[in-house]
């Protein structure tokens, strides 16, 4: 027969004691597993971009070698003599093989050497540190507009599908997505900036005010908010509003007519019309439950058409003389200037690939289910 106090004591295989209630709980694995989540998928994104990074310089680099252009003619001239040629040709190092050329190329590039420009004499990179800060304002721009228009545009023409503001959307879509953007370009400088007068014409300000702003980050309309001179930054925003509209169209064109799609989707959901069965209200079902599920999808369509913007915005910049990071690589080519167009093809590269990634850690923020 068992005493009271062997009663009471607990047995060494019960799952509950009172020492182990009195222990602070165990700490979460949910805060380990989520660090450790994020290191991996860091380490992934580097490694992503190292790979990708590599093989695009190695296909510009061989690109820029089998290109029918001389580098040593644009420097010598085409009437140097041979032994000045043959000396250019060593001094470049193209008597050296390929893949020793390209090493070279790759430690020149880590430590962020272009080389020289051949047309100008000065280093690739501080003439890309000089341009690229007008495309990355215009192409800013030009996406705000077509997020500021295109999501509301696609979402409304979804919600009131086959009506004639879906129609009308679809058209305005169809057009900008059809549309060569220099015709775009070339009949708004015609109409805008010829006939009404609108708008300023080509370039980024008015030829009074070329320099007369500090270049603080490259951007004239912040520079000159910043440094006070509110007349230059009133000109600008004349010269800038015409070529980032039709880039902002284009853009606005591809942003609408992807938001239409995915709101379709999503308005088409068994969830949908449970929530609206339950009584809620037509504003609630829209934007707290369809577009909540397709905000993760418009960061990728949004990145994309930034980085596309940033990478075609060539033909806008040679029409309306903006002297952006576009117009620099076709001015390069044109010159047989294989250094600056290579330096700048690298870094537009690298700008989409960061683009690429960035979405992609956005998308995971916001869809924990990517993880």
């Amino acid at each position: 027969m068992e005493t009271p106090s062997a009663q009471a004591e607990p047995k060494s295989g019960d799952g509950v004691s009172n020492n182990r209630r009195s222990e602070p709980p165990a700490p979460s694995a949910t805060t380990a597993s989520g660090s450790r989540w994020f290191l991996i998928k860091f380490l992934k994104t580097l490694g992503s971009i190292a790979i990708t990074m590599l093989g695009l310089l190695f296909v510009t680099f061989i690109i820029g070698r089998v290109m029918p252009i001389d580098p040593v003619i644009s420097i010598v001239g085409e009437r140097a003599t041979k032994e000045v040629y043959d000396a250019a040709y060593q001094e470049m190092g193209l008597d050296k093989p390929v893949l020793v050329q390209f090493l070279y190329y790759l430690g020149d590039v880590v430590r962020g050497d272009f080389g020289t420009s051949y047309l100008n004499g000065r280093p690739v990179s501080e003439d890309i540190r000089r341009v690229f800060p007008a495309t990355l304002e215009l192409a800013t721009i030009g996406t705000l507009i077509g997020i500021i228009v295109g999501v509301p545009l696609g979402m409304i023409a979804a919600v009131k599908r086959d009506s004639w503001i879906d129609q009308v959307a679809r058209v305005v879509a169809l057009v900008g997505y059809s549309m060569p953007i220099f015709w775009l370009g070339l009949v708004g400088l015609l109409v805008f900036y010829g006939i009404l007068g609108w708008v300023g014409g080509p370039g980024r300000v008015g030829i009074f005010y070329v320099d007369m702003v500090p270049p603080v980050t490259g951007m004239i309309l912040i520079d000159s908010a910043l440094d006070g001179q509110w007349e230059i930054f009133r000109d600008a925003v004349s010269h800038i509003i015409l070529p980032a509209s039709i880039l902002g169209y284009y853009s606005l064109a591809y942003i609408s007519r992807m938001t239409r799609s995915f709101m379709l989707e999503q308005l088409n959901a068994e969830y949908v019309t449970t929530a609206r069965v339950k009584g809620l209200s037509e504003w609630a079902v829209i934007w707290r439950h369809a577009f909540s599920n397709i905000k993760v999808q418009l960061i990728t369509v949004i990145a994309l058409s930034y980085a596309g913007l940033l990478e075609g915005s060539v033909l806008t910049e040679i029409i309306f003389a903006w002297p952006g990071i576009g117009s620099y690589i076709t001015t390069a080519l044109l010159s047989a200037d294989m250094n600056a167009v290579l330096g700048g093809t690298v870094v537009v590269g690298l700008v989409f690939v960061c683009l690429n990634v960035l979405s992609d850690l956005l998308y995971s923020f916001f869809d924990p289910r990517a993880k």
